[in-house]
């Protein structure tokens, strides 16, 4: 089984130091397992974890989700349906956000077009200006 070091996980996904610290401290992570130093050392389980937790915060999970999300994991396999539940509506804000950000794309995707429009007849009109 590989071990990570917390640097090499850090490196992985992302996460600060601090981050991981505060995660595990509040229970979105398991607690993590320790050498014989006492150093701590991830699994390849916590990475996919941390994956996760990582593709839920990008999207704006709240922490209160996430922390929910992760107690049903735990409680096992009788809690799929409501896990199930909570990442489809997850997945309905996301849709929303994505549809926002499509419009406004739209709308920046515009200006610079008209941006170009201009450019271009101002570039006609200094030609013109500077032709014998």
């Amino acid at each position: 089984m590989s071990v990570y070091t917390p640097g090499q996980v850090v490196e992985e996904t992302g996460f600060s130091l601090d981050t991981l610290r505060y995660y595990e401290r509040i229970g979105l992570l398991e607690p993590i397992n320790r050498n014989a130093a006492g150093q701590r050392r991830f699994t390849e389980h916590d990475l996919g974890w941390l994956g996760m937790v990582r593709c839920l915060r990008d999207t704006g999970m709240p922490i209160a989700e996430m922390l929910r999300f992760a107690q049903l994991t735990r409680d096992g396999e009788h809690t799929i349906a409501d896990r199930i539940e909570l990442l489809a509506e997850h997945d309905r804000r996301v849709e929303a956000q994505v549809a926002l950000l499509r419009q406004q794309q739209t709308a920046i995707q515009y200006k610079i077009d008209w941006y170009r429009g201009v450019l271009s007849l101002t570039a006609g009109q200094n030609e013109s200006a500077t032709m014998p």
